[in-house]
């Protein structure tokens, strides 16, 4: 937009300018010419007005010696035949019709001559005043270059003053893009300042209505889905009770491993509805730091269990926190990394024996489009995941799937490796920062 107004500006300040400017330089080398032309007649009368006082062809050559060096050139044809002062030989049809008594101006390529007769005692003389082409243009060339000169200046400042509004008007639209992109990056307490032309304020109001009302809608859909989980959970208390009363005991630990499925299908829900509004857009955390934190919490049940804990992180190992910090920025709020991460770690105490080794490591990887990625790897030495089910003997898999179901919401992935032990990845879209 505001490129926009500056050519705008430009074409119609040219387009003034240039209106202006031409026929004033017309204007000026006209004025130049008439100035010139005066001046010639000028002194044309004034030798001839005082050519019959003087006595002799000295005191003439004198008056003319007398005239400006620098202004028009003339010369006086006595009537004895003498040419007297300075310019080319007074010959010719113009000096002939001169000397039968016509006062008159020439105008050519060469310049003006200036012819006017003159009756004296002795008979009739001539005096004629030149004026060249580059006296009659004398002072043309500069007075051009100050003309144009100052309409390129009104130019340059009328585009300077365009700038300058462009961004009056410009500065209150990008504020607004600036809101709505944190508002789209999960910042719904993002609002536009309502500033600039009716329009910007328009939009600016519009803008924050939006999110108001956005800000809403969630808060009411997280007040429903919180709402209709709890609903959820009479009914599974009460077939919790009536599968207590089966009699049939392989029966009744099936149904209560199902119910125990649903429970926490249930409790996940709930977890979610109870999600501050401001989490549901992308937000953004360093995850060198939250595995450190989290590595800090489940350290001591890891040495509780002698596990042998191996840490690889991109600024060092647990123990090396003297070494500079490197941020790994991605798009999760620090809660939902806390939550996977505690998936994965809480995966590996659960179910396998105390004493087996458990991995961690964090790294910046590349993905197969060139994107820059974070790579969080949890492993360990003891059951492996099942071919078939994707999970560890006497696991449901529910865990995983949840910590899958996050890395996918914002572009990243969980694999489950085969091989000995369990090994798990989760891959997660790196932001710059």
């Amino acid at each position: 937009m505001r490129r926009r107004i500056s050519w705008l500006v430009v074409a119609t300040t040219s387009a003034v300018v240039v209106s202006f400017v031409v026929p004033l330089c017309l204007l000026v080398a006209t004025l130049a010419e008439d100035r010139g032309v005066a001046a010639a007649e000028q002194e044309a009368r004034n030798v001839a007005l005082l050519l019959p006082t003087l006595d002799d062809d000295t005191q003439v050559a004198e008056m003319l010696g007398g005239l400006a060096a620098d202004g028009p050139t003339t010369s006086v044809l006595t009537a004895s035949g003498t040419q007297l002062g300075g310019g080319a030989t007074m010959t010719g049809a113009e000096v002939e019709r001169a000397l039968a008594g016509a006062a008159f101006r020439v105008q050519d390529d060469a310049g003006v001559r200036v012819y006017q007769p003159v009756l004296t005692t002795d008979g009739t003389s001539v005096v004629r005043t030149t004026v060249t082409t580059e006296q009659l243009h004398q002072g043309v060339t500069q007075a051009w270059i100050g003309i144009v000169s100052l309409g390129l200046l009104l130019m340059a400042a009328s585009v300077a003053i365009a700038m300058r509004l462009g961004r009056r008007i410009s500065r209150p639209l990008l504020s607004v893009a600036t809101t709505a992109h944190r508002l789209r990056e999960g910042d719904l307490s993002a609002r536009a300042e309502v500033v600039g032309t009716e329009e910007t304020q328009e939009l600016a109001r519009a803008l924050n209505g939006l999110a108001e009302r956005t800000t809403e809608l969630l808060a009411h859909e997280r007040a429903a889905v919180g709402d209709l989980s709890h609903r959820l959970r009479t009914p599974v208390t009460a077939l919790r009770l009536d599968a207590e009363q089966v009699a049939d005991p392989e029966l009744a630990d099936r149904l209560q491993e199902h119910i125990a499925v649903l429970q926490r299908g249930i409790d996940a829900v709930v977890a979610e509805a109870r999600r501050p509004v401001r989490t549901d857009l992308a937000a953004r955390c360093d995850a060198v730091s939250v595995v450190r934190e989290r590595l800090a919490f489940w350290g001591p049940l890891a040495e509780d269990q002698a596990r042998p804990l191996d840490v690889t992180l991109p600024d060092g190992t647990l123990a090396d926190v003297k070494l500079p910090g490197v941020k790994l920025w991605v798009p999760l709020p620090v809660d939902d990394l806390r939550d996977l991460l505690d998936v994965l770690l809480d995966n590996v105490f659960a179910h396998t024996p105390d004493g087996t080794a458990l991995r961690v490591a964090v790294s910046s990887a590349v993905e197969p489009g060139g994107g820059e990625a974070v790579r969080i790897e949890v492993a360990d030495d003891g059951p492996g995941f099942s071919p078939v089910r994707e999970e560890r003997p006497g696991s449901t898999g529910l865990g995983l799937d949840l910590a899958g179901r996050t890395a996918a919401s914002v572009g990243g992935r969980l694999v489950r490796l085969p091989g000995p032990g369990a090994v798990v990845h989760v891959v997660l879209p790196r932001l710059p920062g």
